[in-house]
């Protein structure tokens, strides 16, 4: 956690609010998207999770057309703004390292990788569902 979270300790140490730059607007706002992927993406899969007709389906709608994990690139999102705040401080850019490993750990290790291997042995359109979407970023459907 101490190297996942270098970004805001580093922010923090050096933080002089009177002196705001561009990238900690931009990080900022890098953040923010982040945010709204991820709390709209969790928000539409509990809503299509608790139509008993959806048992058993694939969520393909809203956020999940265009990444089939709209959470997991809002909270990688998160992580980048933080780091572009934290290039604004003195030796903020080491910090790359921070945003580097989550963003490896939610696609390649427990986030991604993880789900679909359950997700396309229990759920038999899913495969279909991942010809056609981007499995991180997001993207225009596929065909």
């Amino acid at each position: 956690m101490w190297i996942i979270s270098l970004p805001i300790q580093i922010s923090e140490i050096s933080c002089e609010p009177a002196r705001l730059t561009w990238l900690d607007w931009t990080g900022t706002a890098i953040w923010f998207i982040g945010f709204l992927f991820e709390s709209i993406g969790d928000a539409q899969l509990a809503l299509f999770k608790a139509d008993s007709r959806n048992k058993g389906k694939v969520m393909d709608r809203g956020l999940w057309r265009y990444t089939r994990h709209p959470n997991y690139f809002g909270d990688a999102l998160l992580w980048w703004g933080l780091f572009v705040i934290a290039l604004s401080t003195p030796g903020g850019h080491w910090t790359v390292i921070s945003p580097l490993i989550m963003t490896g750990l939610l696609m390649k290790v427990s986030g991604v990788a993880l789900l679909e291997k359950t997700l396309t042995k229990t759920k038999p359109e899913y495969r279909q569902y991942v010809s056609r979407t981007s499995a991180f970023f997001p993207w225009m459907p596929r065909g």
